[in-house]
């Protein structure tokens, strides 16, 4: 499983420790992940997803799961969501008709 953001695509990044004699190692940052599960109001159950904190923050700044799905692109989405997305948009179609 790798180390990136399914929303914001954040990875990990590379750095230096630098000690107080001004040596320096190599390092790695690595993103704040959680697995955690998300309400999907349409589909009516949680789907899970591993999201960095800032990630979260952007699903509920844009009004939920649905609804950021909704506004995104496919190009922007990773494969997991686009899968969830495509379920999203089937059922308010269906919802819709």
């Amino acid at each position: 499983m790798s180390r990136r953001c399914a929303v914001t695509g954040k990875g990990v990044m590379s750095g230096n420790n630098v000690s107080h004699a001004n040596n320096k190692t190599r390092r790695r940052f690595m993103p704040n992940l959680q697995e955690t599960s998300l309400f999907s109001e349409s589909l009516g159950r949680m789907i899970k997803v591993r999201v960095s904190t800032n990630g979260l923050r952007t699903i509920e700044h844009r009004g939920g799961l649905d609804s950021y799905l909704i506004s995104c692109t496919n190009a922007e989405l990773k494969s997991d969501l686009r899968r969830v997305r495509k379920l999203v948009e089937k059922h308010l179609a269906s919802r819709a008709a």
